[in-house]
């Protein structure tokens, strides 16, 4: 059995709506980035791997397996859906208890691995926690573990780190990258920086279609040479706003610092690397990608 997905000329309809179009990725061992607008066709793509939604047309095989044969393929996926929830009155232990049962783990299989698997998201000391009494982050790890009882060669992850707070998000993208070093784990999300921090081969989807498939370092030379900076007086951003595209901007004193996009170059423009929510950015501009220069009602911190 190979471990790599190949999709080709994969579409799918809502109705008269296109929802994917001639979607080909391959996707190996590691982790890999899915990234989009809210929107995109991401939840759709990853539903139709974890064969919750079904193709119309084009071929799927997932470590070698087509994705007609859904029982077969639902051995070896492990998926965490954008909105998970489970049994809330319900403790940790019985409800992966209850849900290693429908997986058809034996009695002792089952108390070994949700055992490893709670110490994994550091959830063990909670066993006898209710799951409604939970934080978000808490919850979160807690769908990792459910979506790893079946030992999965795949593991789906859709917008894992959505509402979670930065030490929070910074523990389940860590997470994460342990559980890719022996599986593939695929992750879908809008928050640019989880893809920076986690993954080297990304895609890009927008409007059901790949714009980009490759490597982070490829994405970021794209954008080499069209990000620029600048500090300027507060009263000058409804100014700036209309002309330049900003990526980014945090307050300095009575000043503003400005990160913006720009293809043409002037003397009082300060050249900066890219990072990669500039090289998407630029990505999607490039790509003809109807977009807008940041919106801010307030000045105060990083945006």
């Amino acid at each position: 059995m190979n471990n790599y997905i190949e999709i080709k000329n994969l579409n799918k309809f809502y109705g008269s709506k296109q929802a994917l179009t001639d979607v080909n990725l391959t996707i190996g061992q590691g982790m890999f980035g899915l990234l989009g607008r809210n929107g995109a066709g991401k939840t759709t793509l990853m539903k139709t791997l974890a064969t919750l939604l079904q193709k119309k047309s084009g071929t799927v095989n997932i470590c070698g397996i087509p994705i007609e044969e859904d029982k077969k393929i639902r051995r070896i996926i492990g998926y965490l859906p954008q909105e998970f929830s489970m049994y809330p009155s319900m403790k940790i232990l019985e409800a992966m208890d209850y849900l290693a049962i429908l997986s058809g783990l034996g009695k002792q299989e089952r108390k070994e691995r949700i055992e490893i698997l709670l110490n994994k998201v550091n959830l063990i000391e909670y066993s006898y926690k209710k799951i409604n009494a939970l934080s978000g982050g808490m919850k979160r790890r807690l769908g990792i573990a459910q979506a790893l009882l079946n030992n999965p060669k795949v593991l789906i992850v859709d917008e894992p780190t959505a509402g979670l707070d930065p030490e929070e998000r910074i523990r389940f993208r860590n997470l994460l990258s342990e559980i890719a070093e022996e599986r593939i784990v695929i992750l879908s999300t809008h928050i640019v920086g989880d893809i920076e921090a986690t993954c080297e081969n990304i895609a890009i989807l927008d409007n059901g279609k790949v714009l980009y498939n490759g490597t982070v370092d490829e994405l970021l030379a794209n954008a080499a040479g069209k990000v620029f900076s600048l500090i300027t007086d507060r009263r000058q951003l409804p100014i700036l706003k209309t002309e330049l595209f900003i990526t980014s901007m945090h307050a300095q004193g009575k000043d503003v610092y400005v990160r913006f996009l720009s293809e043409n170059v002037t003397s009082d423009m300060i050249a900066c690397e890219p990072n990669i929510e500039d090289a998407y950015m630029f990505y999607l501009k490039k790509n003809g990608i109807k977009l807008s220069s940041l919106s801010f009602d307030r000045i105060g911190g990083e945006y």
